[in-house]
């Protein structure tokens, strides 16, 4: 028998301005909102964030026991002003499954 390790044993370090730049603001819409019966929250992070940084960041800034990470890139629109064409932004989110017991208020800050 082989000794097989878990995917995610590595260990993530992160400074405080770091778990601050992941966790970039909550996301309050009518979705979102619905989501939060089953124990989640959805936040907006960097396009480069990992599930493994979401994590940790939750878990650190919140005090909170997170049991699952989802993310999501949307593309930006392509979106006209005055005729001339523009694209708004790549945008990644992220779904915060929390542990049983463990809540966030996302209407007060950090």
């Amino acid at each position: 028998m082989s000794s097989l390790k878990p995917r995610n044993t590595k260990e993530v370090k992160l400074s405080k301005e770091q778990m601050y730049e992941i966790i970039r603001s909550p996301i309050i819409t009518e979705k979102a909102t619905r989501v939060s019966e089953h124990n989640q929250v959805a936040f907006r992070v960097p396009l480069t964030a990992t599930k493994p940084e979401i994590k940790v960041a939750v878990e650190t800034l919140f005090e909170v026991k997170v049991d699952a990470v989802n993310t999501l890139r949307q593309k930006g629109k392509v979106k006209r002003f005055r005729g001339i064409v523009g694209q708004r932004s790549d945008t990644k989110k992220a779904i915060v499954t929390l542990v049983e017991g463990h809540s966030i208020d996302v209407t007060t800050g950090v």
